[in-house]
């Protein structure tokens, strides 16, 4: 996967496979349905690693997509509830390990993958391949700056605004990427920023419902969160 090295604007960034120690494997069950996730297993190691103390220097950047997160068992499951159009294109932003795209793959879509780093486009794809599906594609993507001519029917997103400084840049890139008649499903764990998310896709003209979303681990904690539905205002 090549990074930008356009004159004037960052590389995107690969995190060092030397980085990410050893792996795991587990299955993650959302609703009656079980998918294979591989991911580092010790995530947290990541942040002493040279590359990603560079990289936050330079970017603020962090490898949030090793982790699974809450969000992404969130919208997962509201993917699988979902009733879809046989062969629709959906666009996972900051895809991580790829979860929510699995889960839509399960469900008949077509699947781009996007994220930030180039590695977690390779677990994403290796994840999916893992579950036994071959109808996708990569896009390494900055969600500020996506390609001119992308629009897609579906668009999915989880834990995204875990920052105020993300709110501008993924509500300018929903109203960019989505097609005039689709449907955009976001989850968020009620983070801080959540009312500025709101408060910037109606400013911006995005039309929305919020709904209570919850997911876990089986026997473990569960987090509760908004599982927000978003299309252009007619």
């Amino acid at each position: 996967m090549s990074s930008d090295s356009t004159p004037g604007i960052l590389p995107l960034p690969e995190t060092p496979w030397d980085a990410l120690g050893p792996g795991i494997r587990e299955p993650v069950l959302i609703d009656d349905k079980t998918f294979l996730i591989e991911r580092p297993s010790e995530s947290d190691q990541l942040l002493d690693h040279p590359f990603v103390t560079s990289a936050f220097a330079r970017d603020e950047y962090l490898p949030y997509w090793a982790d699974l997160w809450p969000a992404s068992r969130m919208l997962a499951k509201a993917i699988v509830r979902e009733t879809w159009a046989p062969g629709l294109e959906a666009l996972e932003i900051g895809c991580g390990l790829g979860l929510p795209g699995i889960a839509a793959l399960s469900k008949g879509l077509r699947v781009i993958f996007s994220d930030y780093d180039a590695t977690a486009l390779r677990f994403a794809a290796s994840n999916a391949r893992l579950n036994g599906f071959e109808n996708f594609t990569t896009l390494q993507m900055d969600w500020r700056s996506p390609p001119a001519e992308l629009q897609v029917p579906v668009l999915l997103a989880s834990d995204l605004i875990y920052e105020l400084r993300n709110v501008e840049p993924i509500v300018k890139l929903i109203k960019q990427l989505l097609q005039p008649d689709g449907l955009c499903l976001l989850t968020d764990q009620d983070r801080v920023p959540a009312l500025a998310l709101r408060e910037g896709l109606a400013d911006a003209g995005l039309a929305f419902t919020a709904h209570v979303a919850r997911a876990g681990e089986p026997g473990g904690r569960r987090v509760k969160g908004s599982l927000y539905r978003v299309t252009h205002r007619r």
